[in-house]
């Protein structure tokens, strides 16, 4: 039985009325059967009653303005619109879903999948209006209304038969009047557009912005909290336009597609300064455009800040107060290598001591340091660039990675000469520093003694205040725990602090449970035991046993402990 079928057995709908509102509802509401029940006087409140008697869920009343946008961004509007369902708010962990049209099982099966994109989130279903669920629609962050207004002021041709053209953009940059850039900004529809997805990044506090052709949509990505979702979808007719207004931006070549480009443009953004790093990458329906967000107005963080552990904190500092040396960080693209060696600079006596860095790119200016960014194009690399540092009577040299055997060597030589260096490599964990470096062509007799401290990190998400709450199964987490540190001298494990696991159950205040992210470390010092092993055994598995034998702790304890103190939620120690 269907639901009309239902409605004339209750007498709410005359048999003869049937096919007329059928009629209605295919061509004047593009099925929609609620509508035309409506027009047909059946009210509102008596047709949710029976959609929720008729499907068994129970039916909800919403009040549009009380859904906000924390809550909007577990369902991507995209698929908002398309299944006619829609998150309405937090409920004891689990999230209250909205639907208009439980019939259709395609809505279910993708609303199943977004959730487990979310970690397998719980959710409760309710029978909504579609007067409630067109309303909560137009809730959505205000973004896609925007880029809407922006295309509707597109002219017809364009938007609908043929792409925006480079030349379009081109020629709206190169005909702009004195005192009219302002209003050219405001009114252009590319222009304004390519401002909107900017300006919702940074009110959202993504790290990303994606920018990706499909082949047939143009899909728009934010990366907030280390997780990419999709915020907004483009129609094909305008993607040349803005790919072509973020070349302008950062000053890229707009008639190379073929090869990758790299460029950086900034501007005012709610009154800050954010700088945009930009690249492209040819793929197969067009080039991919990602860009970093940097806010540099939020400056370079002091080192306590940024989550060590007193006995991380003591490392630190006992390395910087050495006379040379060589201090790597280690650790894969984005997990925040950058923010602790600015961290470490930012600690520095920089009026005493003669600071220079090698950058590529110069991400946060810090103030006595002399930051010169690598120009590989030009032949001005990280290695070239150390050879010039090294007469500019430096004291403490930051080099921005060791990508090669001769920035390793050139590196090692000036931690030999008196220098202290710091710089980032790329390993798994900070145990497999040495093999690198071996690997990369370093003598174990030069690593030996220059080598003074190595760190590894990742960023993990941190648990919101309000929705901190004690994990269920203590007993099994503490197993796992006891198992993660059975290797570790019963001296060390007799300091490990105490307490009870917590994880992040979302709430009103925080709908994902978490906010921002932090650093989870690992590190340790060379010392004689060590250089000894280096020289003769300098491989992990000896590395590993001599540093945990006076309390080495990996970065999946360093998260145990954390966790412990309720920073962050036990899901992510898995994660690492």
């Amino acid at each position: 039985m269907t639901f009309i079928e239902d409605l004339v057995q209750k007498g709410l709908v005359p048999q003869d009325q049937v096919g007329d509102i059928l009629r209605v509802a295919s061509e004047k509401y593009e099925g929609n059967l609620e509508e035309s029940l409506i027009i047909h006087g059946i009210p509102e409140n008596t047709l949710l009653a029976e959609k929720s008697s008729f499907y068994n869920i129970p039916a909800r009343t919403v009040d549009p303005r009380t859904v906000h946008s924390d809550v909007l961004k577990y369902i991507p509007e995209d698929a908002a619109r398309h299944y006619h369902f829609i998150p309405i708010g937090l409920e004891g962990g689990a999230l209250l879903v909205g639907i208009t049209n439980p019939e259709d099982t395609q809505s279910s099966d993708a609303l199943q999948f977004i959730m487990d994109s979310h970690g397998g989130m719980p959710y409760k279903l309710f029978v909504i209006s579609e007067r409630v669920w067109n309303a909560i629609v137009g809730n959505y962050k205000g973004m896609s209304g925007q880029v809407d207004q922006a295309l509707s002021d597109l002219d017809t041709e364009i938007s609908k038969t043929t792409e925006v053209s480079i030349d379009d953009v081109q020629n709206l940059q190169a005909n702009l009047k004195p005192g009219e850039e302002e209003k050219i900004v405001e009114e252009a529809p590319i222009i304004k557009i390519v401002a909107v997805i900017l300006n919702n990044a940074v009110e959202g506090n993504a790290s990303d912005i994606h920018i990706e052709n499909t082949g047939d949509k143009v899909k728009v990505r934010f990366r907030v909290d280390g997780v990419l979702h999709t915020s907004l979808v483009l129609p094909l007719s305008v993607y040349a336009g803005v790919v072509a207004r973020i070349k302008i931006l950062a000053k890229l070549r707009l008639d190379e597609k073929r090869k990758p480009q790299d460029g950086g443009f900034s501007a005012k953004i709610s009154t800050r300064k954010i700088d945009f790093r930009v690249s492209t990458l040819p793929s197969y329906y067009g080039e991919k455009v990602v860009m970093r967000i940097l806010d540099t107005e939020k400056g370079v963080k002091n080192l306590d800040s940024i989550g060590l552990s007193p006995e991380h904190m003591a490392m630190i500092k006992e390395a910087l107060a050495r006379p040379y040396g060589l201090i790597l960080v280690t650790g894969p693209t984005g997990s925040g290598k950058s923010t602790t060696i600015y961290s470490i600079l930012n600690e520095l006596d920089r009026e005493k001591s003669n600071v220079v860095s090698l950058e590529d790119p110069v991400e946060y200016h810090i103030p006595d340091v002399n930051q010169s960014q690598v120009m590989p194009e030009i032949g001005y690399t990280f290695a070239s660039g150390l050879r010039s540092i090294l007469r500019q009577d430096p004291d403490i040299i930051f080099v921005g990675e060791i990508r090669d055997a001769e920035t390793a060597q050139l590196a090692i030589q000036a931690a030999l000469t008196g220098h202290i260096v710091l710089s980032t490599l790329h390993t798994n964990n900070a145990i497999g520093v040495v093999p690198r470096l071996v690997d990369m062509g370093i003598d174990p007799y030069l690593i030996a003694p220059t080598l003074t401290l190595c760190i590894a990190q990742r960023l993990v998400r941190m648990t919101c205040d309000s929705s901190r709450h004690e994990a269920p199964n203590q007993e099994a987490l503490r197993e796992m725990a006891a198992k993660q540190f059975e290797d570790l001298p019963p001296e060390y494990v007799a300091k490990l602090p105490q307490g009870v696991f917590t994880e992040a159950i979302p709430s009103a205040e925080c709908p994902s449970g978490t906010r921002g992210r932090g650093a989870v470390f690992e590190m340790y010092m060379n010392d004689k035991e060590l250089q000894s092993l280096i020289l003769k055994k300098p491989v992990d598995s000896e590395i590993y046993k001599a540093i945990r034998a006076k309390g080495f702790l990996t970065m999946k304890e360093n998260a145990i402990l954390k966790c412990l103190e309720g920073k962050i939620p036990f899901q992510e120690i898995y994660n690492l």
